[in-house]
């Protein structure tokens, strides 16, 4: 869960869509949008599952480091598949260096009432620029620490996600349903049940796993 419903990407889809500029008359293109995007990418997600499956899992495979996994691939799905995997990787890193902190900063400067905005130049948003700027250098200075066990810092960081998940899935309902805010645009009875079903299952899971980690 902390890696397909993400908070980050909560805060920074709909500061994204601010920032266009979306009106209403807009608004159905970016929906459809969204809802393509979210489709496609957990049809990947998917894949991922299911090619992991049938190759590492299948033969035994146990993936300490990123490196493993390229390596272990190469035997079992071709010589390109090692340089395929690299690739993605690669693909992926850069997305989540480049999205994670640029929406970190756009919710702390929403939350201070701060110019924030990639649209805007760095003497109309400095502080949103150095937030930026300063939580791309800590991640990559955390990278570098010697012998940091990259794949466990990986999945502690999905685990935190998927642990701050539930509030933040509350909380977006209680805004989407509140009518001083949305006004007659407020969530449909369907949209409320997907997102409620959502919301509880996801709470769920993460009371599941702390009564897992305490008992």
């Amino acid at each position: 869960f902390g890696t397909t419903l993400t908070p980050w990407m909560q805060f920074y889809l709909q500061s994204t869509i601010t920032e266009k500029g979306i009106t209403l008359r807009d608004y159905p293109y970016t929906r459809l949008e969204v809802i393509f995007g979210t489709l496609f990418a957990s049809l990947v997600a998917w894949f991922i599952i299911v090619t992991t499956a049938a190759t590492l899992f299948a033969h035994g495979i146990s993936v300490e480091s990123a490196a493993d996994a390229a390596r272990a691939l190469a035997p079992l799905a071709g010589g390109y598949a090692s340089a395929l995997f690299a690739v993605g990787l690669v693909g992926a890193s850069t997305l989540a260096a480049v999205v994670l902190p640029i929406s970190t900063a756009y919710a702390v400067c929403e939350a201070f009432g701060w110019e924030r905005g990639v649209s805007k130049d760095f003497e109309e948003a400095s502080l949103f620029y150095g937030l930026y700027a300063g939580i791309l250098a800590v991640g990559a200075a955390a990278i570098l620490i010697p012998g940091i066990p990259l794949v466990p810092v990986m999945m502690l960081s999905q685990v935190v996600n998927g642990l701050l998940l539930p509030a933040i899935l509350f909380l977006m309902i209680k805004l989407a349903n509140s009518r001083r805010i949305m006004g007659n645009h407020v969530n449909g009875r369907l949209s409320n049940a997907v997102a409620g079903f959502t919301a509880v299952f996801v709470a769920l899971t993460t009371a599941a796993l702390l009564a897992r980690w305490l008992f």
